[in-house]
């Protein structure tokens, strides 16, 4: 994998099977349960639908004709406020270890920033130590209990990062 043939942007239709099988390989990879997670989303399969307001985005990291992962960005659900939720933030091996998780969250946060969104909130498992180790290092920090209702049960690390 060449840094130069890495493109980041932002979806377009013809990627939605593409993410939505990245994402739910990489879940099964990590042992994520199926249930209370982003694995059985309704959305997974029409993110380009999902994101398509303007509060919302997600963004692919794109090799050749390749979706190698990809972030979002949306109002968190069931909860009042200017918080946003960084959502299915998700990288194949092959994108791993080369920055691009710093530089998706930070065009993600940037996109929060200009839409109004003072506050940036994320859900993840315990066990997901490297993506654990990213958000502290982008400024999250752990928070004792979840925040609206993700649907997402199974996950139990909740973190929360002021914009």
């Amino acid at each position: 994998m060449c840094k130069d043939t890495i493109v980041i942007r932002e979806i377009k239709r013809e990627d939605d099977s593409k993410i939505a099988k990245a994402i739910r390989s990489v879940l099964i990879e990590m042992g994520v349960p199926k249930v209370g997670t982003a694995y059985e989303d309704a959305a997974l399969d029409c993110m380009t639908e999902t994101y398509s307001q303007p509060t919302k985005t997600y963004f692919v990291v794109e090799e050749g004709d390749k979706i190698l992962g990809g972030a979002g960005i949306a109002a968190l659900d069931n909860y009042k406020g200017s918080v946003c939720e960084l959502q299915k933030m998700y990288f194949m091996p092959k994108a791993r270890g080369k920055g691009l998780g710093s530089k998706m969250m930070a065009k993600c946060l940037d996109f929060a920033k200009q839409v109004g969104f003072t506050q940036c909130y994320l859900e993840t498992m315990p066990y997901m130590d490297d993506a654990r180790k990213l958000y502290k290092k982008a400024g999250f920090e752990s928070i004792d209990k979840p925040m609206g209702n993700t649907g997402h049960y199974s996950c139990t690390v909740w973190m929360l990062k002021d914009l």
